[in-house]
Order: structure tokens, then sequence, then C-alpha cells
């Protein structure tokens, strides 16, 4: 998705952070002050789509990376396929917890260069900034301000509190370990029979029907999902897909399927 040479990559924790503030700020973008014009690009009848930030602040919405391996890791895939099948607030949050994955994947990629302590610098860096999600659900603003250190005032208070906390964690123990004499844990029942034949059953039935990515049989106590397009099946775990993402996919197509059109 990016041009340049691996030789302008960031070396230092400095430069990582750099990049990664920028990047940050162009999906921040995204999602709050340019958030219209974002929810159109992701339309649902498009294909498999990703929300890019750039280390110039800026940000797009776009197809995958067709390079194996990417020069980057990629960010998650199909964003748009959920926009209309769940409330805008939600999707919009559940973008920008995907997007903070992606921006510490990306800052890590480049951190495996950099030794312990510098990766733990870059890290605390990183962990003073509010995170996508804190800001576009507005639990934090954008940016914060650099609080003063007041050691001294907050001993005292965090001393009691901890005072206290101690005390009553010492008394929800006491019951617990109480209850547990009381009352001995048993183990958890075995899955009734008629379950169990219900699964060999579904297996003999589909017993034909292999992964079009693996190529593994269809086994009953794992997700599958069809394409809508070529009919094939595939385990919902090669293809990325978990059953909660599947409730809001209307016509799912398989990544061959998906790139084939984009070629076209």
């Amino acid at each position: 998705m990016e041009g340049g040479s691996m030789s302008t990559d960031p070396r230092t924790v400095e430069e990582v952070f750099k990049d990664f503030k920028g990047r940050r700020a162009g999906m921040l973008k995204a999602l709050t002050s340019d958030v219209e014009e974002f929810f159109l690009q992701c339309d649902p009848e498009k294909e498999n789509l990703c929300l890019y930030g750039f280390p110039d602040e800026g940000w797009e919405v776009n197809l995958p990376s067709e390079e194996v391996p990417p020069e980057l890791p990629e960010p998650a895939l199909g964003i748009n396929f959920a926009r209309d099948g769940m409330l805008r607030k939600d999707w919009l949050s559940l973008v920008a917890v995907h997007s903070d994955a992606w921006l510490l994947a990306v800052s890590y990629f480049y951190g495996a260069r950099l030794d312990k302590n510098e990766r733990k610098r870059l890290f605390n860096m990183i962990n003073e900034l509010p995170t996508v999600f804190d800001v576009v659900t507005g639990k934090k603003p954008a940016k914060e301000k650099t609080s003063v250190n007041n050691s001294g005032g907050n001993k005292s208070k965090s001393t009691g509190s901890k005072t206290s906390s101690h005390h009553d964690n010492s008394k929800a123990n006491s019951h617990r370990a109480a209850d547990s004499q009381a009352k001995p844990s048993k183990p958890p029942p075995a899955p009734p029979k008629d379950e169990e034949e219900t699964l060999e059953e579904d297996d003999e039935e589909h017993g034909d029907t292999f992964c079009g990515s693996c190529g593994g049989n269809y086994t009953a106590d794992e997700f599958w999902i069809g394409c809508d397009s070529c009919e094939k099946w595939f385990h919902g775990k090669c293809v990325k897909i978990t059953p909660a993402r599947a409730e809001h996919i209307k016509h799912y197509k398989c990544p061959s399927c998906s790139n084939k059109r984009a070629r076209t």
C-alpha cells in the first residue's frame, strides 16, 4: 500500500513513535472529523475493504495489498460488510478497536529491530496516548494534558484505598474458602448422548464437503461459511471470519472471488 524502500523505514524509538502518531492521527480523522466520508466509502456492496492510516496523518479505505507476504502487517479485512448490520456507533467502535490492534502491529513490526529496553520505552510512549477506541467512544480526548506530579498528595489516598481493599479482599477470600469447603466443586456434566449422535450424523451427511482453502474435511464442531459466488465452503478460521462477524455479512465472497472481481 505504501511506497518507499526498506532503507527509509523508521529505525529508532523516536522514528517508530513518530510513524505511530502519524498513522494514528490519520485513522482518528477517518473515524471522527471525516466520519461521513469514511462511512460512505465503506460500502457493503464493495469487496473486502480495509482502513489504512499513513505516517503523514492521511487515511485511505482500500482493498488489501496483493503482495505476499505484505510489506507491512495488514489491517482488519472487510470492515465494510458489517456497516449496515449494526448500530453506527457500535460499528465505528469495532473499527476503532481493530485500528488500535493494527497500529500496534505496525509499530512492533518496526520495533522488532529494537532491543528490549527500547521496545519497553516505545510501548510506554504509545501507552501515554489514548487509544483510537478511547477517542471514538468518548472515553478520553485525542490529546491528554501532561499531569503534574503530585506523588506526595496521592500517596496518602492510595495507601488508604489499598488498606481498605486489602481488608475487603481478606473478607472475600475467607468467605470463598468457607464456600469451597462447604460445597466441593463438581466436574461439568458430559454432553448428552443425543447431542453427540447429532454431531456424528451431521459429519456423515457432509462428509464429502471440503474446505476451499485448506482442503480439510467437514466437521460439525467447527464453524464453516459458504461463498455466495463460487458456492465453496471454508473453515471460518481459514478465511478469518468468526461466527459473530458472519451474522453481519449479507452476501459473503471468499478471498478468491473478491480478488477476481477486483482485477476485472
